[in-house]
């Protein structure tokens, strides 16, 4: 069982995504920290990128204040090696090709592995295109997360058997944001996954309240929150990990176990 999966092991799994380097990196290590004693059983740690696709508009302008402040993706190795000295959980980078690619893909996956990081997730690679950087993941061990979104169809099933860590469920079209509903039949979605695969699903894009993570958590094997957790960090800056902390025990304790 890869490390990833291993989040999943003792009931539903909530995890965090986290912007590194907004407002800085003093921040960013201390609400990953207080994520985890909210009960986050992975996090994503995004690392900053000019042109996040996937991105709504609270993650762009948190990739947009990181980038001004002048994080790099060396400082963000630095980062996990400190955070790695009590940090615990499965951490994997969620960011964009082009942020690989430049780093040279074999220099970023051997850092990754030093540092601590159990895997990646490029929302902006297809599936189809995705052997450009499985390979080099696989050689080390580190998952290579795939997406299904609700454009996925009649690719679902494919794209599960060849599934590493947990698959990501993207509850809605478009782009991340905090969503009042999500309507999307996640339930068949995830049907499609379980007869393809073993390996656990949860599911991400617009959730922000216990009740939401709950619904989603009961379909699939848990939930993914980030515009909530980053909203909070903009809006509190140095103060945010104690407000992190308590938002994510109370989206753990709302998905009940």
């Amino acid at each position: 069982m890869s490390n990833i999966a291993k989040a999943f092991d003792h009931g539903k799994a909530f995890v965090a995504f986290i912007t590194c380097g907004d407002p800085d990196l003093q921040t960013t290590a201390a609400c990953v920290r207080a994520a985890v004693q909210g009960g986050a059983d992975l996090i994503e740690l995004g690392i900053p990128f000019s042109d996040p696709t996937a991105e709504g508009p609270v993650i762009q302008a948190a990739n947009e204040r990181a980038l001004k402040g002048g994080v790099t993706t060396d400082k963000i190795f630095d980062l996990v090696v400190a955070l790695r000295r009590d940090v615990t959980v499965p951490m994997v980078f969620m960011t964009y090709a082009n942020v690989v690619y430049s780093y040279g893909i074999d220099r970023f996956c051997d850092r990754c592995v030093e540092t601590g990081i159990d895997g990646m997730i490029l929302p902006d690679v297809p599936f189809e295109e995705k052997e450009e950087f499985a390979p080099a993941c696989r050689a080390r061990g580190l998952d290579f997360v795939s997406l299904i979104a609700p454009t996925s169809e009649n690719r679902v099933a494919m794209i599960a058997r060849e599934a590493e860590g947990f698959l990501y469920i993207v509850s809605s079209m478009g782009v991340t944001g905090v969503r009042s509903e999500i309507t999307t039949d996640i339930g068949a979605m995830v049907k499609l996954v379980r007869a393809n695969t073993s390996i656990p699903c949860a599911v991400g894009f617009g959730i922000s309240t216990p009740a939401q993570a709950k619904r989603m958590a009961d379909l699939s094997d848990g939930a993914i929150v980030g515009s909530a957790i980053v909203r909070l960090i903009a809006e509190h800056g140095a103060d945010a990990p104690g407000y992190v902390r308590e938002y994510v025990k109370s989206m753990k304790e709302g998905m009940g176990p």
